[in-house]
């Protein structure tokens, strides 16, 4: 047993002990320090007030490291957050099972409560990552409501930001998509948290090796069959460059931060188009709409199209293309236009804009 009463093997756990290489491997020697009880009190601050938290713990480094960290604050604390910790077994590797108990003893011996949820039925043959991740956050969020927790926890390093944040480069995201991830937002009518945004995956590494945990290594991580593992794979090589994890992640935090601002004028523009549209006729100007900046079109556009369709959110670029349409149309001065859009009706009638959901498409059986 270890001075933490944990032992160095939990299970069949792997047990790595700074032999893994990750990306942060240029960062100065502190990202490589165990988190102190201390540091961590304050990672976790923020919901101390939370009647519950689930705590998502697949059993690799990361989630591993949370639960530890989660477990450690709480014991310090007189009042705070019941924690659950929850596993998700895909079905999709062989081993996964077994890692799930694994996460359980450890999760006993944390005096935590566990449970293992299994997504079960038919398994797509395309686009399995992002349907294994919606099936996740679904059965985190069904769990965080039968256990009465405002937030699902989730173990997101400062590495996943940069790769995030490199991804979504890669295809173009706006503003919004280039500020990443939040350290906390909402999916499935619940809160993520995610309290390591800004700490290395190489710093919980430390943390487990000092106090003896052991952890889970996932195959798939390094499988260059799927887009994230070949990016990580390109990091050192531009961390040699100077485009490290933690500049990634400061890049992030500056558009999350012009983000935030646009969203305020963008509100404001919202309710100014308002005031211009009260009276009789529904709908809002063509002109004023017109003469505002193009970014804050295409987010009043965005929001009212998701707001109105029906066939969930509208990809920036088919907005972006609807929206130079729809300028062509005002500036051509066109009596009557109209398009559809994710379930919305988008239309320009005696040069006001109407946004409202779109008829829904028959059924072919129908």
């Amino acid at each position: 047993m270890s001075k933490n009463g944990l032992s160095a093997k939990t299970g069949n756990h792997e047990v790595h002990h700074r032999t893994a290489k990750f990306a942060g491997d240029t960062m100065p020697d502190d990202d490589r320090s165990a988190i102190s009880a201390q540091y961590a009190k304050g990672l976790f601050a923020g919901w101390k007030s939370a009647p519950a938290l689930v705590l998502a713990v697949s059993g690799g480094p990361d989630s591993i490291a949370l639960m530890w960290l989660a477990a450690r604050w709480r014991r310090g604390l007189k009042r705070g957050p019941r924690l659950i910790a929850v596993t998700v077994d895909h079905g999709l590797r062989p081993g996964a099972a077994r890692e799930a108990r694994n996460v359980k003893h450890l999760a006993q011996a944390l005096e935590l409560e566990h449970r293992t949820l299994r997504w079960t039925g038919a398994k797509p043959r395309a686009g399995m990552p992002a349907a294994a991740r919606a099936a996740r956050y679904r059965l985190l969020a069904e769990a965080a409501r039968k256990s009465g927790a405002t937030h699902v926890v989730t173990a997101h390093t400062r590495d996943d930001q940069a790769e995030t944040v490199l991804m979504r480069m890669l295809r173009g995201s706006g503003i919004a998509g280039l500020a990443a991830m939040a350290r906390e937002t909402e999916r499935e009518g619940v809160r993520l948290a995610r309290p390591l945004l800004e700490i290395s995956k190489a710093r919980l590494v430390a943390t487990l090796d000092k106090a003896k945990i052991a952890f889970a290594d996932d195959p798939t991580n390094r499988d260059r069959n799927f887009t994230r593992p070949r990016l990580r794979a390109l990091l050192p090589a531009l961390a040699a460059e100077g485009g490290d994890a933690r500049n990634f992640a400061r890049l992030a935090s500056r558009l999350a931060r012009a983000n935030a601002a646009v969203e305020i004028l963008a509100d404001g523009a919202e309710r100014y188009l308002a005031l211009q549209g009260s009276g009789a006729q529904a709908g809002f100007d063509a002109d004023a709409f017109a003469a505002l900046p193009e970014e804050i079109r295409v987010r009043l556009l965005k929001r009212a199209i998701d707001r109105c369709g029906h066939e969930g959110p509208a990809e920036l670029g088919k907005v972006e293309a609807l929206l130079a349409a729809l300028d062509r149309a005002v500036a051509e001065r066109q009596p009557r236009w109209k398009q559809t859009l994710a379930g919305a009706l988008v239309s320009l009638i005696k040069r006001r804009i109407h946004i409202e959901a779109a008829p829904r498409r028959r059924s072919r059986r129908a």
